[in-house]
Parts: C-alpha cells; sequence; structure tokens
C-alpha cells in the first residue's frame, strides 16, 4: 500500500512559478513509477508528465514540454513538478499517480495503483 500527498498548490499570476511535490509513504517508493495528471472542471484528467523510478526517464505532454520539470528523491519518498511559465490554462487539480509495472508508456490514466488527493493550482491572466 502507498498513500500520496500533493501539495505546493496555489493561486499565481500568470508567468508565474510553483513547485507541487507528491510525498509517497508505505511501501518502497523507487518501486513505482510516478505520474502527475491534472482535471480542469469538466474535463477528463490528462496526463502532465511521468517520471521513471530511479529518474532516468521523463516524459512531457507537449503542453507542457520546455516549462514543467518533473524529477524525484527517493531518499526523501518525493516527487517534484517545476511548473514555470504558468498560463491560465494551466488552472487544474493536479494529481499524482503511482505505478508498480514496467510499461513503454505512463500516459494512461487507467494504469495508476494509486492516487494522491490533489492540489489546485489557479493561473489568473
Amino acid at each position: 500500500q502507498v498513500q500520496l500527498v500533493e501539495s505546493g498548490g496555489g493561486l499565481v499570476q500568470a508567468g508565474g512559478s510553483l513547485r507541487l511535490s507528491c510525498a509517497a509513504s508505505g511501501r518502497t517508493f523507487s518501486s513505482y513509477a510516478v505520474a502527475w495528471f491534472r482535471q480542469a472542471p469538466g474535463k477528463e484528467r490528462e496526463f502532465v508528465a511521468s517520471v521513471s523510478r530511479f529518474g532516468l526517464t521523463t516524459d512531457y505532454a507537449d503542453s507542457v514540454k520546455g516549462r514543467f520539470t518533473i524529477s524525484r528523491d527517493n531518499a526523501k519518498n518525493t516527487v517534484y513538478l517545476q511548473m514555470n511559465s504558468l498560463k491560465p490554462e494551466d488552472t487544474a487539480v493536479y494529481y499524482c499517480g503511482a505505478d508498480s509495472d514496467y510499461r513503454n508508456s505512463y500516459r494512461s490514466v487507467r494504469v495508476y495503483d494509486y492516487w494522491g488527493q490533489g492540489t489546485q493550482v489557479t493561473v489568473s491572466s
């Protein structure tokens, strides 16, 4: 069992930055690939970024590539999402998910074993 807790969301002006954290407790954190997803009101949950078990491989949605950076510190059982040059369309609830299987891609919302409760990010224009 893994428990995930997101933090770091808030209200920021367009062009600003935020750093989200996903803290894990429970079983060995390095056994899981971790991803960030987001969900805006009335929309489906969408992939943002993923990081492999030891941080060697990352993947980003085209909409955030070059602006967001995902990283992890397994010693602290935490995954981060550094978000720069934020836009109003980045406004959403951001969730982290953990997946124990090895896959070619972690972009599907259906593969995740565990989810956090989410943290709200609001970008004003």
